[in-house]
């Protein structure tokens, strides 16, 4: 399979790249991959990239991008930090692979079991990780459900979940608040904003739309 090219990726509409990111994790879920050759793909994008879809997700080994959607080189961006939030980098990061590089999708993905969701709602203190968990304490304020204290951490798988789904929701409405540029090209259907859940237990993505 060739990597993508200006005209490709120009062809691609914001459903139609959300359409190949869930054929993707089909083939990803039924070990059907598609047969590449990277090297090719290598030299096909050695001159320039077009991608056709920004994907932030979370650092997890289990959750790679290029993996659960079945991409190869050249096909999306990838942004990753523990807990899949955005700050001021990453938003400047996705106004440059939106605005200036063409791509029709920003998926924020989660994932279940999270450990940085874990470390949020059990309060985790460790040397700069104190810093990043911060910026997830809101997903976790935000859920109301188990009032009880002793049912708030990281032992309620469900509550650890339903954090983590929070998040990705979170994670889209501050990057509609705090990029104009990308609220803008969501407005002018140039891009979509959507949110998904990766399971770790069977590989499959939970597209929230």
């Amino acid at each position: 399979m060739k990597a993508h090219t200006k005209e490709t990726q120009a062809a691609i509409s914001p459903n139609k790249a959300i359409h190949l990111l869930k054929e993707g994790n089909q083939r990803f879920q039924s070990n059907k991959e598609v047969d590449r050759n990277l090297l090719a793909q290598v030299s096909d994008t050695s001159t320039g990239q077009y991608p056709f879809a920004t994907i932030l997700h979370c650092v997890d080994s289990r959750v790679s991008a290029e993996l659960v959607f079945d991409q190869g080189i050249g096909d999306i961006f990838s942004i990753r930090i523990a807990g899949n939030f955005v700050n001021e980098d990453i938003l400047g990061s996705m106004e440059f692979t939106c605005k200036l590089a063409g791509t029709k999708v920003i998926v924020v993905l989660g994932h279940t079991a999270c450990g940085a969701v874990k470390g949020a709602c059990d309060d985790a203190k460790l040397g700069n990780l104190t810093t990043l968990l911060s910026k997830l304490k809101p997903a976790v304020e935000a859920v109301a459900e188990p009032a009880d204290t002793s049912e708030r951490n990281s032992g309620n798988i469900e509550f650890v979940n339903n954090v983590a789904e929070k998040n990705v929701y979170m994670t889209i409405a501050n990057i509609r608040a705090q990029s104009p540029v990308l609220e803008e090209m969501e407005k002018q259907g140039d891009i979509k904003i959507i949110g998904a859940m990766y399971d770790i237990k069977d590989g499959s993505v939970t597209f929230y739309e």
